[in-house]
């Protein structure tokens, strides 16, 4: 079998319909790969539509558990799979036509243990959705080089999403890498560890993905509670980036790829204090957050302007982010309205729904 194609469901009866049948539209035969639907506890009736997809579709595997978070359904895909390659996707989201064909027999051609790609992001339906066409419609200059895991993170500007390449099941398996539960921001060290232990890595450019931007999501939603968790959470992920960059200096690995990781681990930072000034935190709990980055030289983000991250306000608010007084200052002064607004906003949400 060439691929097993991981879906968690939780909550995505508007959408779930639409993920498999881009899923099931990939010019590969139904004995070429499996589409495995991990329910991860879902209230809503999306296991009743997944259920008649099962019916019509042998090669759809349903696998019923109870909720444990986006990382365990993955988990629990992973340790089920058959195929050759896995393969993520969010049951929200949705494939071009033909993708998959395409980017597995690249994987096959050349001999890869992970696989990138495009996506473009929306919040309607695009209506200029291109078919790929196999070997007519590709050519050489659409594979970047293929190299080592390290090089790939220091000379391309990776994305973190789990649903942006393809990786061989034996390597995955063989590195022994799974997603930590309970965390927002999943995707972020299991894509850099996965990166960098690979042998052979390339990126296709080709736009596969359609990655839909939904009120109420992970990264959306401004409920005080999980909010909050968010922001600990990414704090975490910058913390788990720590050991990796330790790892890589002590064996004087490429100082471009150490950088790339610098940036991304402060990059989380800077997002993260963005989103205190609105949160429910206490300046107590930002001073402190604060002095742990410290801790792990995350902070201040002398590492985080560059080629990755240059826009005009980054330039602006980075150097007031870095001045730690001034910083404690502007929550003191913001966090108030700002808090105020962020409650307003999910309020209008919820009585939108």
């Amino acid at each position: 079998m060439k691929l097993s194609v991981i879906i968690p469901v939780y909550n995505v009866e508007k959408y779930v319909a639409k993920c498999l049948d881009s899923v099931l539209d990939q010019g590969l035969d139904e004995n070429e790969y499996e589409i495995i639907v991990v329910n991860d506890g879902t209230p809503d009736g999306s296991m009743e539509i997944v259920g008649k997809y099962a019916k019509k579709h042998k090669h759809i595997h349903v696998i019923n558990k109870e909720n444990g978070g986006l990382s365990s359904a993955r988990n629990c895909g992973i340790d089920h799979a058959k195929g050759k390659y896995i393969y993520f996707i969010d049951s929200d989201d949705y494939l071009v036509s033909n993708s998959l064909n395409v980017l597995v027999d690249t994987c096959e051609r050349h001999n890869l243990n992970v696989l990138t790609f495009l996506c473009t992001t929306f919040s309607t339906l695009p209506s200029d959705d291109i078919a790929f066409e196999g070997d007519s419609f590709l050519n050489d200059k659409m594979l970047s080089p293929v190299v080592s895991g390290e090089d790939y993170v220091a000379y391309y500007a990776y994305r973190n999403e789990a649903c942006l390449y393809i990786t061989n099941r034996e390597y995955l398996n063989s590195i022994g890498h799974k997603f930590p539960i309970g965390r927002f921001l999943e995707d972020a060290a299991f894509t850099l560890e996965t990166f960098l232990k690979a042998e052979r890595i390339a990126h296709l450019k080709i736009d596969a993905y359609r990655y839909r931007i939904t009120p109420g999501s992970i990264l959306t939603k401004k409920e005080p509670t999980h909010y909050l968790k968010l922001i600990r959470d990414m704090l975490n992920a910058a913390f788990i980036f720590d050991p990796i960059v330790k790892r890589l200096e002590g064996k004087s690995a490429n100082s471009d790829c150490i950088l790339r990781i610098k940036s991304k681990q402060q990059s989380i930072v800077f997002f993260s204090m963005i989103r205190m000034l609105s949160s429910t935190m206490s300046i107590e709990e930002v001073k402190l957050s604060l002095e742990k980055m410290k801790s792990i030289k995350a902070y201040p983000l002398d590492s985080f302007l560059g080629k990755d991250y240059n826009r005009i306000n980054y330039k602006i608010l980075v150097p007031i982010f870095n001045n730690q007084q001034f910083f404690y200052l502007l929550f003191r002064l913001v966090n108030p309205i700002l808090k105020l607004k962020n409650r307003f906003s999910e309020r209008k949400t919820f009585f939108s729904k």
